[in-house]
């Protein structure tokens, strides 16, 4: 059974999760591979579903952690982490406009929405694992 505790560790591989399934999707589009690019999509969905989920679940149980690095490594944590929150806040609305342009076939469409979805979720989803590894293992 996972305890509060476990969950930044939890969070951090649903990010690296979501990041590996967007990867393979991307280069399984560039394939041609359309049915493989959508179930690849669809898991990296879930897994930043569940990542918001265990995430709400941790900061509701017990809050932020103040991050208590010194110096310039105070610098490149806040510099990282200022634009991961504003991008992670901002990305669920164009995530679901992505797949919804997936789903009714607008692929034009689709596609010019996704060349922005996909870098900016990517950098969520990188920049979390970062801001995990500077809190909890540095």
């Amino acid at each position: 059974m996972l305890e509060t505790s476990d969950l930044p560790a939890l969070n951090a591989v649903l990010n690296a999760s979501a990041m590996v399934f967007l990867v393979a999707g991307y280069v399984s589009i560039r394939r041609q591979k359309w049915k493989t690019h959508r179930l690849l999509m669809l898991a990296a969905l879930l897994m930043s579903a569940l990542f918001l989920i265990s995430y709400l679940i941790y900061h509701a149980q017990e809050g932020s952690k103040p991050y208590e690095g010194e110096g310039i490594m105070r610098v490149i944590y806040f510099a990282i982490l200022i634009p991961h929150v504003i991008l992670a806040a901002g990305m669920l609305p164009f995530i679901l406009l992505t797949l919804y342009r997936a789903w009714k076939n607008p692929w034009d469409r689709h596609a010019r929405i996704a060349r922005i979805t996909l870098p900016v979720w990517m950098y969520v989803s990188v920049t979390g694992v970062l801001v995990y590894l500077m809190l909890y293992q540095l």
